[in-house]
């Protein structure tokens, strides 16, 4: 299954990164197909050791046989909690990406891709009540306007929400092509695709709380990180760039950052070297890494 799974995406970069001591602990929070992963293991001796996480029960099938390694089958704001269960409370460096896999956008049932038609589920972890079912059918114009806005970046999430709530009061949208139906008048021809992503990504990160997501993880770094242990994290789209650029620079996402009595800044971490992009060789390879975007940080 994991030559299907995903690409991992800027893997010898993302890997570099985090300049792997052969004795040291590890952690892939975004496991998957197990890429970033399996580099990672090729380069720890006999005495490192390599967590994953992984929410997604399909990830399980890639896990991969090494006593060095465990697959913590969580989601990553977890991290910490299951860190110290296995006895873990620092580690050397951690590597994210936060990507949606191939796999999830490839299977038609999960709901993920504008190119099939499936009921509308978009969970990652199919555990959870929350899908695109329940956001399309109960939240309120203002919630599903806000939702479209603030996660899609669409100037007319309002007129789009509200074509939604019309059409579910008549009958219930069940699947991804009633929505795209409901949707058409918003589809111009030459931005069609374009569009219907930035609506399935609203509702893929309001689904699975990835911003809520992405800032309970971050805020744990700094906790889990070793002294010059390095984080290595890859982000697809602005609002989750956004975000770990401002953590990285102020340790926080909003407001200043902290500076001592002689107003020195006190942040937790430091960037290493610039922002990191994949090659047009590898995006020709991959599509899907075509809007990646890597960036680097130690710990202070």
């Amino acid at each position: 299954m994991t030559s299907q799974y995903h690409d991992p995406v800027l893997l010898q970069e993302s890997v570099d990164g985090l300049n792997i001591k052969t004795n040291g602990v590890y952690v892939d929070v975004t496991f998957g197909g197990g890429g970033h992963s399996r580099e990672i293991l090729k380069r720890l001796g006999d005495d490192g050791r390599l967590f994953a996480f992984d929410q997604d029960e399909d990830a399980l099938e890639n896990t991969i046989e090494d006593e060095r390694f465990q697959l913590i089958n969580q989601n990553f704001r977890y991290l910490k909690q299951y860190l110290k269960f296995y006895g873990i409370r620092k580690v050397d460096g951690i590597l994210a990406d936060f990507g949606v896999s191939s796999h999830q956008f490839d299977e038609a049932d999960r709901g993920f891709s504008i190119r099939f038609d499936a009921d509308l589920d978009m969970r990652m972890n199919r555990n959870e009540e929350l899908s695109a079912y329940e956001v399309v059918n109960s939240y309120s114009q203002e919630k599903l306007s806000e939702v479209l806005f603030q996660y899609g970046e669409l100037r007319n999430a309002n007129a789009i929400a509200k074509a939604i709530v019309v059409s579910r009061s008549e009958a219930p949208l069940k699947t991804t092509t009633q929505l795209k139906k409901v949707l058409q008048r918003f589809l111009p021809k030459m931005k069609e695709n374009k569009i219907l992503a930035q609506i399935y990504q609203a509702i893929r990160i309001e689904v699975n709380q990835e911003m809520e997501v992405l800032r309970e993880f971050l805020l744990q770094v700094p906790e889990v990180l070793e002294k010059g242990g390095r984080l290595s994290l890859i982000s697809y789209h602005s609002l989750e760039d956004r975000l770990v650029k401002r953590f990285i620079r102020d340790g926080r996402f909003e407001g200043e950052a902290e500076k001592d009595f002689y107003g020195n800044v006190n942040v937790p971490l430091k960037k290493v070297g610039g922002l990191i992009v994949p090659s047009a060789e590898e995006i020709a390879k991959n599509n899907r890494a075509r809007s990646a975007k890597l960036r680097i940080a130690e710990r202070i």
